[in-house]
């Protein structure tokens, strides 16, 4: 199947490039991995689901709504794994078009060419381990989002909820709204911190309203809010049942079923680095970003990338950089057709706000130092912090070595959860800024998908085997 343009990701930034592209006259192709186009924020409930919608729900609705009447074909719950194409052509070649392998809702794989691809993949959810983490009951903030948004579930009765970020407290005021008991608060930012971002977030009233609407809800509960603090240690006997936080240089127990915690979203740039586009480390954007020019293209001819999986920036600037990029690719392709505002000063806007949360947001080196060496820093194999920092000892001088060391990163979630962590440590362990340990080589597949289902059924005897070499 061949498209004009495919946009990678139905968040926010996805829907209004798929919309405005479609618009615009290009044959276009949105594949989305959840049952509905929405993203983190503006998440679809499922189609049986009763509750009251909310200005992320309506300002979801009213995407969703422009993508079909767009005429964009939007194929939702497929996984894409595979990237080719573009520059991953034969060395002396010329680049033909982007190709992408997924694997539809109804498991049947599918493959999609396009001569421009949009990149709109969001983030991942950034937790710095501590003791504990792994602790049944402890879950991201993102993960609790989308138990609250999509299925209307607490995460449990007694929550505290910890991290940085506006997250924070957009959770806290759910587990209220959804009878659950918030126990505490603990924000890694302090007081000034949130008063130095006022000025920015000034620039967005509607998200600032809002965001004080959190607080004075907390406020009339009185939930405690602990600034400037982090969690020390999450405890219990096979289950969560306490969590440790330190706050203004002393430790509080809190009795709690589940912690909420997040520190952070980091860009989802897998699809980029496998592109080999050109990336900067810059911690105020989330980490490791794409360089882009000022209308979303990428170092790669004919690759964009948009929304927060281009440098943290929130779902309100999302649907802005969307349309600049799909307006980018029009010209790039040379298409007639209707040409929308691309809506660049709300982008500026809104990317004011966004930078300020981005800040607040950005990996904190405190809490990097304070996990102890025999601390799983990489689940999925298993790997502490004491292995990184021998691995430093023996010779591993970035994170790809890192990864042939210690198997760091080499799981299913192939270093989401693990990668900045673990930079961070080797980095620290060799006394070297953290953009000098650099990223994992992208690969593929860009998420785990069965295998019989890429290959099909097949005996070995379909296996071709070449003649033997002469001797």
């Amino acid at each position: 199947m061949s498209f004009d343009i495919a946009v990678l990701g139905g968040g926010p930034a996805g829907m209004a490039a798929a919309t405005t592209a479609a618009v615009g006259g290009a044959r276009v192709v949105l594949l989305e991995e959840s049952p509905a186009p929405g993203g983190q924020v503006h998440r679809a409930p499922p189609p049986d689901f009763v509750g009251k919608p909310d200005a992320d729900r309506r300002e979801g609705d009213r995407l969703r709504a422009a993508l079909a009447a767009s005429g964009a074909d939007v194929r939702t719950g497929c996984r894409v794994w595979g990237l080719g194409g573009g520059p991953l052509g034969p060395a002396g070649e010329a680049a033909g078009p982007f190709a992408l392998s997924a694997l539809g809702a109804d498991g049947v794989p599918f493959a999609v060419l396009a001569r421009a691809l949009i990149l709109c993949c969001g983030t991942h959810e950034r937790v710095i381990p501590f003791p504990g983490w792994t602790l049944p009951g402890v879950i991201g903030l993102a993960a609790a989002t989308i138990l609250l948004k999509a299925q209307g579930v607490l995460p449990g009765r007694r929550v505290v909820v910890a991290g940085a970020g506006p997250l924070l407290y957009a959770v806290a005021a759910k587990v209220l709204a959804g009878g659950g008991e918030v126990v505490a608060v603990a924000d890694a930012a302090s007081r000034g911190e949130w008063i130095a971002a006022l000025p920015a977030l000034a620039a967005r009233p509607d998200l600032l309203a809002r965001g004080t609407a959190w607080r004075a809800g907390l406020l009339a509960r009185r939930v405690p809010v602990l600034q400037g603090s982090q969690v020390a240690a999450a405890e219990g006997d096979g289950v969560l049942a306490r969590v440790r936080v330190l706050a203004g240089g002393a430790e509080c127990i809190l009795e709690a079923d589940a912690l909420c915690v997040g520190h952070g979203l980091v860009p989802a740039t897998e699809a980029t680095r496998t592109y080999r586009a050109r990336h900067a480390h810059r911690p105020e954007d989330g980490g490791w970003v794409p360089v882009l020019d000022d209308r979303q293209r990428t170092s790669v001819p004919l690759l964009y990338a948009a929304g927060d999986g281009a440098g943290v920036r929130g779902a309100a600037a999302a649907p802005a950089a969307g349309r600049v990029a799909a307006l980018a690719a029009l010209d790039d392709l040379g298409l007639p057709g209707e040409r929308p505002a691309s809506g660049t000063a709300a982008l500026g806007r809104a990317r004011r706000a966004g930078a300020a949360m981005a800040r607040m947001m950005a990996l904190r080196p405190s809490l990097v130092a304070a996990i102890p060496p025999e601390t799983i820093v990489c689940r999925c194999e298993g790997v502490a912090r004491a292995a990184i920092e021998d691995a430093a000892a023996d010779g591993a001088a970035t994170v790809n070595q890192l990864k042939h060391f210690t198997r760091c990163g080499m799981g299913p979630c192939q270093g989401r959860m693990c990668g900045e962590a673990a930079a961070a440590i080797l980095a620290a362990a060799r006394g070297v800024p953290v953009a000098e340990v650099g990223f994992a080589t992208g690969r593929i597949p860009l998420r785990p998908v069965p295998m019989e289902a890429i290959l099909g059924e097949f005996d070995y005897g379909d296996i071709p085997v070449p003649a033997p070499a002469p001797i």
